[in-house]
């Protein structure tokens, strides 16, 4: 299928976001999920998100209203166990899932890499290309790699602490 924002589409988004509430547990009104994109049954997609094309979304994501999300964006919420030298780390099974969880009204550029367990808060921007290890503060502007903070959305420069 053509990508959602194509000239001609021939109802591709539409019909990607009557599959998307068919598939996930969760699934809010006038979501997008672009051509490519591989992604969990559970994960929660809230309402009126888009998912860029060819993104990875894994198993205990969850994705709050408004978030906009560009291209090949891939997310890990856990990894191979390697913590016994004695068997091939392919045999040796996978941690425990550590969820990601992308609060309300999130921009996350194109190819960016989310890890396991971080917390991306209101508002904030994850610039093009960054590898997310750290918590994001609402309203922040991180990028880089590792990410790191750049400016405050905020009047004043302002910073809000992260709430769990």
């Amino acid at each position: 299928m053509p990508m959602s924002g194509s000239k001609i589409s021939f109802g591709a988004r539409r019909f990607r976001q009557f599959c998307a509430h068919l598939i996930l547990d969760d699934c809010g009104k006038w979501v997008n999920i672009d051509k490519g994109v591989t992604f969990a049954t559970d994960i929660k997609l809230g309402e009126g998100s888009g998912i860029g094309a060819n993104c990875s979304i894994p198993t205990g994501v969850s994705i709050g209203d408004h978030v906009m999300m560009g291209i090949d964006i891939l997310m890990f919420t856990n990894e191979h166990r390697h913590d016994d030298i004695t068997v091939p780390m392919g045999l040796q099974g996978r941690t425990e899932v550590q969820p990601i969880v992308i609060e309300d009204d999130v921009w996350i550029g194109s190819r960016s890499l989310i890890m396991k367990g971080i917390r991306i808060g209101h508002g904030a921007i994850i610039a093009a290309g960054s590898v997310v290890t750290k918590d994001v503060p609402p309203y922040e502007i991180w990028g880089g790699n590792p990410a790191r903070f750049l400016k405050s959305r905020l009047p004043n420069e302002e910073r809000i602490p992260i709430e769990q």
